[in-house]
């Protein structure tokens, strides 16, 4: 994506104040770190600007990503991060049909050869039961892994997908795309995991994001990026007839 900070700022904002700037981030591009790739925070660092990531989503996500302007708001909002106080919902898209209303993925993940993310035991260990997928800890494989669970609800419907509202309640890197995948129900278009094909972009949507502000009058970030008409495109065939209808759905839930 060839443009520059204040572009994107101006085009993508959320909300901005002394402390933070919060950006519905388009499919493509990086929050910052990715190899080869030029990242939000180094486009504004192009213009003079110092961004200090809040949390980060991936490349192909799209959707609500905080920066703090200074160290010390960065602070105080990370640590909600890593004491799991910060509410995070994601939109996804499965090319499925058969998922339950609601379920929780309860699967550690490790990291495998060439830094990929997977789950900490082999696949044919991971049991389902009812609404609840789960490892015995004798079957986690040997080395480092990390706790993690995905709580996700079932807001929509057709005769080809179900599109999810999950839930991180660990932030693992790629979590929600590898704890679907390996239950059997990858992200539509994923890159990584998804062979299907017929997917223009990535169907993993940061819908919104709560978190605690003591700078703000009212105390809170409470932050929504409604996710552009790509996310409910094949890029050939509409997804869903009525996104607009199930966003104000899930907004007054």
């Amino acid at each position: 994506m060839e443009t520059g900070w204040q572009q994107l700022a101006q085009q993508y904002l959320v909300d901005e104040d002394e402390a933070i700037i919060a950006l519905n981030k388009p499919a493509g591009i990086a929050v910052t770190g990715e190899r080869h790739d030029t990242d939000l925070v180094e486009l504004a660092a192009a213009e003079g600007i110092t961004l200090y990531p809040v949390h980060r989503i991936d490349k192909v996500t799209s959707g609500l990503v905080l920066f703090a302007k200074d160290l010390a708001a960065h602070g105080g909002l990370t640590r909600q991060f890593t004491k799991r106080t910060a509410d995070k919902r994601y939109l996804v898209v499965t090319a499925a049909t058969d998922l339950p209303d609601t379920g929780v993925i309860d699967l550690p993940l490790s990291v495998g050869r060439k830094n990929r993310v997977r789950i900490a035991a082999p696949r044919d260990t991971i049991r389902r039961e009812g609404q609840l997928w789960t490892v015995d800890q004798s079957d986690l494989l040997a080395g480092k892994n990390y706790p993690s669970r995905t709580e996700f609800t079932t807001v929509a419907r057709t005769d080809r997908h179900t599109i999810l509202l999950a839930r991180p309640i660990t932030g693992r890197r790629h979590q929600i795309r590898v704890h679907l995948a390996w239950i059997g129900y990858p992200i539509a278009g994923d890159p990584l995991f998804d062979k299907s094909g017929g997917y223009a972009r990535t169907h993993l949507h940061s819908l919104s994001l709560r978190v605690e502000a003591p700078w703000r009058a009212d105390s809170e970030l409470a932050l929504t990026a409604t996710p552009g008409a790509d996310f409910f495109s094949t890029g050939s065939a509409p997804i869903l007839e009525n996104p607009a209808g199930l966003l104000e759905r899930i907004a007054t839930e």
